[in-house]
């Protein structure tokens, strides 16, 4: 009568060569062979885990708070592990000037064109929220201290402008543009 694991271990002493474990009418198991298959199932499925973190880097679609309007397309990208973004696109009325420039901006940044303008800077990334960075509003010419926080996977951001600290302050949240 045999029992329902029967173990092979063929070798010499204590310590055998190879051990194998055989469930009655069974497959052979050998530990570990099993073992190493578990680190390579292991490590082929758990990097796209690791790869597919949100992120911020990207084009994005700006949305009117008022009209929820696509208003322009924004792209951030990352440079020494600092994040910017700039317009790319501005989508506008037909009676509206099509290339605006900033007129309420001060310094550098007055009489600008708004396409190809900078308008987040300085974003460093603290855990799932890339904090510390400023955005500017070129249509009131304001600058406000921001956070990015990608939500959804990483299909939205929302982008939280404030004066001070977060808690005085306004969210908008913003579209992945599709491919």
């Amino acid at each position: 009568m045999k029992s329902g694991i029967e173990a092979n271990c063929s070798g010499l002493g204590w310590f055998p060569a190879r051990p194998s474990f055989r469930l009655a009418g069974t497959v052979r198991i050998r530990p570990m062979q099993s073992f190493r298959h578990f680190l390579l199932f292991a490590a082929l499925f758990a990097t796209p885990v690791f790869a597919a973190e949100p992120s911020p880097l990207g084009i994005w679609r700006t949305i009117d708070d008022e009209t929820h309007e696509v208003k322009a397309l924004v792209e951030i990208d990352e440079q020494h592990g600092v994040l910017s973004g700039h317009i790319v696109k501005l989508f506008r009325h037909p009676g509206e000037i099509q290339d605006p420039v900033c007129k309420a901006c001060e310094g550098e940044r007055h009489d600008q064109r708004v396409i190809g303008m900078t308008i987040l800077w300085n974003f460093r990334r603290d855990d799932d929220v890339w904090d510390g960075g400023e955005i500017l509003d070129p249509e009131k010419g304001k600058i406000y201290r921001c956070k990015l926080h990608p939500i959804d996977g990483g299909a939205r951001l929302e982008v939280r402008g404030f004066i001070g600290i977060s808690l005085l302050g306004r969210t908008q949240v913003w579209e992945r543009q599709p491919p």
